[in-house]
């Protein structure tokens, strides 16, 4: 199965997350490319929608190899396998993650400005992004909801790898994933478009989003 683009996505997936009848939702995208999924998932779960923004932290020398990943607020993972393979110290760690949350509050400032986070507590938060190849920066988010105390965290993709489904099995209460093709290798090969989501178009949903009655954070 493919899907036609990140909408289309997030309407086939919206499928397979309405049977769950969650009784307090709010649906948090992982932006950018969650985003677009995000606003179809909580349409379809009447449910109010923002970001919780995670960054992907890369390899010095490869800015592409994620070897651990920041969210908002504590979160904070790392592939200390990699870490030792690298011979990265401490120090360098310390400084990568420093530089990776300078930019995630820069994009926390772009995308909610002085606007907090919907309030999570007691809540069924359901995590959107659009596909999980590594899901470093989704294990990150993951951790950082969890200390937020949500009644229920379900993550939702339309398209993963399987093994890192069964993994963040272990961090989240529920994993939904659409379609898990195998062999994986790369989110994009399950669209038919998968073009770059902009700042802009991120805003521009969220506004939407915003005015939409059902989907306004309480």
């Amino acid at each position: 199965m493919r899907f036609r683009d990140r909408t289309d996505a997030g309407r086939r997936l919206a499928q397979r997350l309405v049977p769950y009848r969650l009784p307090r939702p709010v649906v948090l995208a992982l932006p950018r490319g969650g985003v677009p999924v995000a606003v179809e998932v909580a349409h379809a779960l009447h449910a109010p929608l923002d970001v919780f923004v995670a960054r992907k932290v890369g390899a010095p020398e490869n800015p592409e190899y994620g070897i651990g990943a920041v969210a908002e607020g504590d979160g904070v993972v790392a592939n200390v396998a990699v870490l030792r393979r690298l011979g990265l110290s401490s120090e360098e760690w310390v400084r990568l993650v420093s530089a990776e949350r300078a930019e995630l509050a820069r994009r926390v400032d772009r995308y909610r400005g002085a606007r907090p986070l919907p309030e999570v507590r007691g809540r069924d938060v359901v995590l959107v992004d659009d596909g999980l190849a590594t899901g470093v920066t989704a294990e990150a988010a993951l951790v950082a909801l969890r200390t937020l105390e949500p009644s229920r965290l379900v993550l939702a993709v339309p398209t993963c790898a399987g093994e890192t489904a069964n993994r963040l099995a272990a961090v989240a209460d529920d994993v939904v994933c659409a379609v898990a093709p195998d062999p994986f290798y790369a989110v994009g090969q399950s669209y038919e478009r998968f073009d770059q989501v902009t700042d802009e178009e991120v805003t521009a949903l969220l506004q939407h989003a915003r005015s939409t009655p059902g989907m306004m954070a309480p």
